[in-house]
């Protein structure tokens, strides 16, 4: 009896969201679940027979056999296994250094010092690797190139001084190749530079694609959990600063850390958003020398590089990133404004709450401001997103508005409500140690942050209300 000929597979279209995978029935130009455009993108999906698709349901899952369950109380707690990188800063913004078996996804802008960073992060592991041998690894550090040859990389290290013997190389951009290479060469440490270059051959869209990120980072991920090694992924960045490829990527990857700092200046900022093993919002500063990146121990001094003489407008603020108290300088500018809507710009700080606390200081402090443009920046690049920056951001508007400066040895921390009130903040004592420390004076701070005894040679002023803090100065 001849064999029944060959049916080829049905499939249909399938419409999935590229930024956070939901799916729909049909093409849109906005996904209704995460808000992003143009992100939906047309796939063919095999669809099954009707008694197939009927047995599938929970008799076919029955069928399956039944998965483990774990009691808490039986499973032993170990602690995890970390080791330092040779970088203090990059070991901060970590949580204490690389932790075997995790992901770590590293995005900024193009030419901001990400490779050069990674690069010098493997020959200070290559260094440590001969110092004290890191158990069930052969290597150190394999760094793979998908981006630039590697004769560009020999050459950034020589142009680094950095020691070229201890790093090895692999320009490769198939996923299940690289994998290979690894399990023969078993690293503790693996880079790829970057996720964008790879693809896997079990999907035939292009490298770069949503597709191909998604499944190429899910391979390494597989990898690192199942092997111990430490996966450092290189990643683009679109134009308004966030990562390029699927959002599922982040979800993927045990730590995320974001470059920043403008390619023109002379310091880089990495900052923590992710962190399963550590502290999020963790900062660590680099600044960028003909050498490479250069560790800064002390950001506060940098930041704090101002005027010989007060200036209106001008305030010092004592901000807190992750575990690390920082003095960082905010500016406010107040012009009269020719528009019917005033303007109102924010550089590294929140541009609704600006406009939020204009309000409050016009309704409890008795400053229009309706008529007036308000520019206000942190310098040195720094982003600020805590709402300790309140009372600093007010009495630099204000400051500038009466053109009358501030002392240079005054520093402020306080969140402002609705209602006028100044309210506390989080590990008060530690900012005021920081500031006692690099030479402030005087500080204006919730009354619920005000310690007992008080900090030698520190003159604190403690307020409840705005009006307060602006009688104060």
């Amino acid at each position: 009896m001849p064999s029944a000929p060959h049916q080829p597979k049905k499939s249909k279209s399938l419409f999935v969201c590229g930024a956070c995978g939901a799916q729909f029935p049909k093409w849109s130009g906005q996904c209704s679940d995460c808000g992003a455009w143009n992100q939906i993108e047309e796939r063919r999906v095999p669809v099954e027979s009707g008694r197939r698709a009927a047995l599938s349901g929970y008799a076919g899952a029955a069928a399956a056999p039944a998965a483990t369950v774990h009691d808490l109380t039986e499973l032993a707690l170990e602690v995890e296994t970390r080791f330092p990188c040779g970088i203090s800063e990059l070991d901060r913004v970590l949580g204490g250094g690389l932790v075997s078996g995790s992901v770590v996804l590293l995005g900024g802008d193009p030419g901001i010092g990400k490779s050069t960073l990674l690069l010098q992060a493997c020959t200070a592991l290559a260094a440590r690797w001969t110092q004290e041998a890191l158990r069930g690894y052969q290597h150190p550090v394999l760094y793979v190139t998908g981006e630039e040859s590697p004769e560009q990389v020999s050459l950034r290290a020589a142009r680094l001084a950095l020691p070229r013997a201890a790093i090895r190389l692999l320009a490769e951009t198939s996923v299940e190749r690289i994998l290979a290479t690894v399990e023969q060469e078993r690293p503790a440490m693996l880079v790829i530079d970057s996720i964008q270059t790879l693809f896997t051959e079990a999907i035939s869209s292009a490298p770069g694609s949503v597709t191909q990120v998604r499944d190429s980072a899910a391979l390494l991920v597989r990898f690192a959990k199942q092997s111990g090694t430490t996966v450092f992924l290189v990643g683009h960045v679109t134009k308004d600063g966030t990562l390029a490829g699927p959002r599922v990527l982040e979800h993927m990857v045990d730590t995320v850390l974001y470059f920043e700092g403008g390619p023109s200046g002379t310091h880089r900022l990495v900052r923590a958003v992710k962190n399963r093993f550590g502290a999020a919002n963790e900062l660590g500063v680099f600044a960028m020398t003909d050498r490479g990146l250069r560790q800064v121990k002390n950001p506060s001094a940098i930041f704090l590089a101002r005027q010989a003489e007060p200036v209106p407008g001008s305030v010092v603020l004592i901000t807190r990133e992750g575990t690390r108290p920082l003095l960082v300088e905010v500016q406010a500018l107040v012009d009269e404004s020719p528009l019917a809507n005033p303007r109102r710009v924010t550089l590294g700080l929140d541009q609704n709450r600006l406009a939020m606390l204009l309000a409050v200081l016009h309704r409890h402090g008795g400053v229009p401001l309706f008529n007036q443009d308000v520019f206000a920046n942190v310098v040195g690049g720094v982003r600020v997103t805590e709402t300790a920056a309140d009372l600093a951001l007010v009495l630099a508007v204000q400051s500038s508005y009466r053109d009358r400066a501030l002392p240079l040895e005054l520093a402020v921390f306080g969140e402002i409500g609705l209602a006028g009130e100044i309210r506390p903040v989080p590990n008060g004592l530690e900012r005021l140690r920081e500031a006692a420390k690099h030479g402030m004076r005087q500080v204006i701070i919730p009354k619920a942050n005000a310690p007992k005894g008080g900090i030698e040679g520190l003159e604190i002023r403690a307020v409840t209300r705005l009006r307060e803090a602006l009688e104060a100065v």
